[in-house]
């Protein structure tokens, strides 16, 4: 796959201020929240105008104990289609539980719930990547979530999960700097040590996004600008590798289109380091 380069994710609250933002390579967009048969104006307009589109579904849930549900492959399929993508990328997480088979009402989380580190949850995450990536017409890559828990008597470490992950499936990494800043700051977990452990080679692209501490909690809002130590996160990243393309995520309080500007520029800056030698793979 050849290099993304810089580029944004796209949310219809900031359409028209990427339309003109220089220097952007190449946009993600949310796959359930486009029509299965059109695409909305400006997004059509920068696809036309060769911008890459890479859809980013949230919904899958891989890492439930369900297999995953045909409908929502076959749709997120046609995502891929209709952008002509090059790569698709969902999450590691389970987003629901529950249904016929359990007794108990099929419950929807609403949020990506982490999952365990164990040999067992392994093994059924890597059955349901397997037939996602049996199902899906491009590449998959699966991102790195910041949890709100942790669970009890886990066997891996989280760089240790995915390198296993990749190992066994061949799935590709979308590997998300903030969240690794956000289980520093709220789970204690080194991201540079995560950093060591996982294949870079395995890496398809990188997330970079914004957040706020408040009584000692990291909260990865999407809404605030992106911190110093997510920088120095992607800056021990770049150390390593280059990675082939890096995208700013804002979700929410959308600055002008200044400031969006401003935030790639800062991302940029780190991505223009060259790797240290000693780390090339």
């Amino acid at each position: 796959m050849k290099d993304l380069g810089t580029g944004i994710g796209w949310r219809p609250e900031i359409a028209e201020a990427i339309d003109g933002l220089a220097g952007v390579e190449w946009v993600e967009v949310v796959s359930e929240n486009l029509c299965a048969d059109h695409l909305p104006e400006p997004l059509r307009r920068l696809r036309e105008r060769g911008t890459t589109v890479i859809p980013h579904g949230v919904s899958l849930g891989l890492g439930g104990a369900e297999r995953p549900d045909p409908g929502r492959l076959a749709a997120l399929a046609t995502r891929v289609g209709l952008l002509g993508a090059p790569l698709v990328s969902e999450h590691i997480a389970f987003v629901r539980a529950g249904g016929p088979l359990t007794g108990s009402p099929r419950l929807e989380a609403g949020h990506l719930l982490p999952v365990p580190r164990t040999r067992d949850a392994l093994d059924v995450l890597c059955a349901n990547v397997r037939i996602a990536q049996d199902a899906l017409p491009v590449p998959l890559a699966l991102e790195n979530i910041a949890p709100l828990l942790g669970w009890p008597d886990e066997e891996f470490s989280e760089g240790e999960f995915l390198y296993e992950l990749v190992e066994r499936t061949g799935v590709r990494l979308l590997v998300d700097v903030a969240n690794l800043h956000t289980n520093h700051v709220n789970r204690g977990e080194d991201p540079v040590a995560v950093l060591d452990e996982l294949p870079l080679e395995a890496i398809a692209y990188v997330h970079v996004a914004g957040g706020i501490e408040k009584d000692g909690v990291w909260h990865d809002t999407h809404a605030h600008p992106v911190t110093r130590p997510v920088l120095d996160v992607l800056a021990a990243l770049r150390e390593r590798v280059s990675p082939p393309g890096v995208l700013l995520e804002r979700d929410d309080n959308f600055p002008s289109a200044a400031g969006l500007a401003a935030e790639l520029t800062a991302i940029r800056a780190v991505g223009s380091e060259r790797p240290k030698e000693a780390h090339c793979v």
